[in-house]
């Protein structure tokens, strides 16, 4: 037995420690490497080790036996050192560790049905100003033949003669450290502690069946996109009269091709002449409900943001709504005949800009295209 481990290095304890300190090491190192915890290859194989450690330490004469003789007792022999306990399940130790307190769930207990989900495609202003509309779903319901039992209308499940109701069977292995017994599904009745001896026609014994079913939902105005509404009772059917799940919509929105959106402000971009911007004016501005006008001061630059108050997406939660916010951008001409060109030539010069050679005869080169020369 050279190539065991100390108790004591397995547990990571001194030889004084306590029972309590025995206790506490041996449950952190339990938690760390069960098996339906720890997936790494090694980590059955180290569980293993710490409950035989922990077996020993914490029984009074098994831990003199040990501290006096080590891993060869002579009172057990040469074979097993201190094997030959029975270590459980690992599916009790889980229990007992992450709730349950040992205890074993009822097979035949009501069972929640599973949530669903389902993702809605929605129009920009769809979500700005809310919709009812009807949606269609897949889901699995509770069979209106056998009121989700399973069994033929006028018969009842029987409890499983394997496992004798309680869902669950032994299986006893020896190992080289002791006998193992683990608990698993009861392969007689799967699980459910009944087994059917005439199955519904309707259901064939599944107690469920597929359905498509017709469900109103209200969109609220505001919503945006990523959104998720919870309709409560609307996913699979429960079992053995169990409550239904939940079904979850997310909401997806389409863009607009003239507006933007941040939370609830909206944001546009709108063009302005070259007049416009210089002289000032009064243009039509489309809002999401309706056109305003707005008034463009003289000398407005492009890239200048206007607010409109109150014109954005509505408050999802609360009242009020946000707000409207267009970027004006001067637009400059891209044709122009020659009294145009002309006109502006003027204008610089009378607000001093000199035109250089070489722009001069672009525009020369341009009138010559023009003309066709």
């Amino acid at each position: 037995m050279a190539d065991k481990r100390d108790y004591y290095e397995v547990l990571g304890v001194g030889k004084s420690a306590g029972e309590d300190e025995i206790k506490k090491a041996y449950r952190k190192l339990a938690r760390q490497y069960h098996p339906d915890v720890n997936k790494e290859a090694d980590a059955e194989a180290k569980f293993k080790e710490v409950k035989e450690a922990y077996d020993v330490l914490s029984d009074g004469q098994k831990r003199a036996r040990y501290d006096q003789y080590g891993h060869v007792d002579p009172n057990q022999g040469m074979g097993g050192g201190f094997g030959g306990q029975d270590f459980g399940g690992f599916g009790d130790i889980f229990d007992m560790f992450f709730g349950g307190g040992g205890g074993r769930r009822d097979p035949n207990a009501p069972q929640r049905g599973n949530d669903l989900q389902y993702t809605m495609t929605i129009e920009f202003k769809e979500a700005v100003f809310g919709k009812e509309t009807d949606i269609t779903i897949p889901r699995t319901e509770s069979c209106d033949t056998c009121h989700g039992s399973g069994a033929k209308p006028g018969t009842h499940p029987e409890t499983c003669t394997v496992c004798r109701g309680s869902g669950q069977e032994e299986v006893v292995q020896n190992t080289p450290f002791g006998r193992m017994v683990n608990r698993r599904a009861c392969s007689n009745c799967g699980g459910s502690g009944k087994t059917i001896k005439d199955k519904c026609r309707t259901c064939q014994g599944s107690g469920k069946v597929r359905k498509q079913r017709k469900i109103n939902v209200r969109i609220p105005a505001g919503v945006d996109d990523g959104a998720q509404l919870r309709m409560s009772g609307e996913g699979e059917g429960g079992l053995r009269g169990g409550p239904a799940g939940d079904l979850f919509i997310v909401i997806r929105v389409k863009s607009h091709d003239f507006f933007d959106r941040e939370g609830n402000d909206i944001y546009c971009e709108v063009p302005l002449t070259f007049a416009q911007a210089a002289l000032g004016d009064e243009i039509e501005i489309p809002t999401l409900r309706e056109k305003v006008k707005l008034k463009i001061p003289a000398g407005t630059q492009t890239g200048t943001y206007f607010r409109l108050k109150g014109k954005g997406v509505p408050h999802l939660r609360g009242t009020g709504q946000g707000d409207q916010h267009v970027k004006v951008v001067v637009v400059t001409p891209t044709k122009l005949n020659d009294e145009q060109k002309d006109l502006l030539r003027e204008f610089a010069a009378l607000g001093g800009e000199q035109m250089d050679e070489h722009e001069q005869s672009f525009f020369d080169r341009v009138k010559r295209a023009f003309r066709g020369d």
